[in-house]
């Protein structure tokens, strides 16, 4: 059984003569503690729940000269349907002439683009599979400011990175790759 906060301070200022004072909890720092650890298991329950849907993507761009090496892409998606579509992004998929995709137990299939919105940098591909793990997608009408949001991915190569926000605003513009403005 893992030691509370406090019985964890307890013991280093057991261990501490004369410092007891200064390792006390301060009246509200224990629900502090008891607030983090609810919030990090919260966490690690979402990181649980998706992480299996969440791959990893390399595929090998078109050479631009005979002589140039070819250049490789890489990313992170999401299975989205049992049968293997997978939402990424454009830019991890753009110019690819073919695709890898790896899941989490580490194995790999090859896999096809079905389409591409350049212009909202997502795309859908396709590993020929079934019965894959899969995290249905949420509704973004309901999204708050303020709302807590853990993003799941293997940037630049690294597996299973979790990294957790806010969301800051909604009903943003930014202009896309072609101009178009989303």
């Amino acid at each position: 059984m893992k030691p509370t906060f406090e019985k964890t301070l307890k013991l280093i200022s057991e261990r501490i003569p004369g410092h007891a004072q200064a390792i006390t909890p301060a009246a509200g720092q224990t629900k502090d503690a008891e607030f983090l650890d609810a919030y990090s298991k919260a966490v690690i329950s979402v990181v649980e729940k998706v992480s299996p849907s969440v791959v990893s993507i390399h595929g090998g761009h078109h050479q631009q000269h005979k002589d140039d090496p070819e250049q490789s892409a890489a990313g992170s998606g999401v299975i989205f349907t049992p049968d293997g579509y997978i939402l990424t992004n454009d830019h991890v998929v753009h110019g690819t002439k073919q695709l890898r995709v790896t899941f989490t137990d580490g194995s790999t299939l090859a896999a096809s683009t079905i389409g591409t919105d350049p212009a909202t940098d997502l795309a859908v591909i396709r590993a020929n599979a079934s019965s894959l793990e899969y995290s249905e997608l949420g509704d973004s009408d309901q999204l708050k400011p303020g709302q807590l949001v853990i993003a799941i991915g293997n940037p630049f190569g690294f597996q299973s990175t979790v990294s957790t926000g806010v969301v800051s605003a909604l009903g943003r513009a930014l202009r896309s790759r072609d101009g178009r403005l989303i």
